[in-house]
């Protein structure tokens, strides 16, 4: 797979996967909508997403571990189940729909995301349990095929108005058990194999950084600046896929 890659695709892949855990950093979330439409214009979805998700995993280990205490188990619970459904169902889509289908299709999320975060929109924290049910479902089945399933577990997790700390542990929890799921369904499936291990490996230096980085430096924008700024790379990179 590396050999694959120029020595500068190989320098601006290293970017973007810095750039990526540098957002998750600041916010807790992010890094899939950021690494993977950059890194699809470059590489196969069916190995950016697997890697991706594998570095996610390890970053929501020590995130969820370090902070067990905070997890809402109440609101976190209801999701699991429909989340499981998503992934089994992705995972049959996506080693049956065409490359090219399944790249169209991750430009079209991420362009409806975007303008959904520019729009300034926001659920209101006065949702029931019952928002579990598409928002697992739909984090499942996205997550799985894009790797970008957090938007619709952060809707979820907003709707019940958790408090900023127990918001960060619940979700790095979800990510534990769905994330596991789906590994699971890659390594079996066949999508991991030597080259995209190293990857991985070679990843995980510059996760830590950009994590590091994100977690402690702070920011000279505003919180809606850089939101707006992330959702114009967004649109960028969909539109980029669209006419990949």
């Amino acid at each position: 797979m590396l050999e694959v890659l120029s020595q500068s695709q190989l320098i601006v892949a290293a970017l973007v996967i810095t750039a990526a855990y540098f957002v998750r950093g600041l916010a807790g979330f992010g890094s899939g909508l950021i690494a993977i439409p950059l890194l699809a214009l470059m590489l196969p979805l069916t190995v950016a997403v697997p890697v991706i998700v594998l570095l996610d995993y390890l970053a929501s280990s020590s995130h969820g571990i370090r902070h067990s205490e905070r997890i809402q188990w109440r609101d976190l619970l209801p999701l699991l189940p429909f989340s499981f459904v998503g992934v089994v169902v992705a995972i049959y889509l996506f080693s049956r729909v065409d490359a090219v289908l399944l790249s169209k299709g991750l430009g079209v999320f991420v362009i409806l995301f975007a303008v959904y975060t520019l729009s300034g929109l926001a659920p209101r924290h006065n949702g029931g349990r019952l928002w579990a049910i598409p928002a697992g479902g739909f984090g499942g089945l996205i997550g799985t095929l894009f790797g970008t399933g957090g938007p619709f577990y952060v809707i979820y997790l907003k709707l019940r108005g958790l408090e900023k700390s127990d918001f960060r542990a619940t979700f790095a929890m979800i990510f534990l058990l769905d994330g596991a799921v789906r590994l699971v369904g890659y390594l079996f499936s066949g999508f991991y194999n030597l080259d995209s291990l190293l990857f991985v490996a070679i990843s995980v230096p510059l996760m830590m950084i950009g994590m590091y980085l994100g977690g402690h430096v702070h920011a000279n924008i505003s919180q809606l600046a850089f939101q707006r700024t992330i959702s114009v790379l967004l649109i960028g990179s969909g539109i980029a896929l669209l006419l990949k």
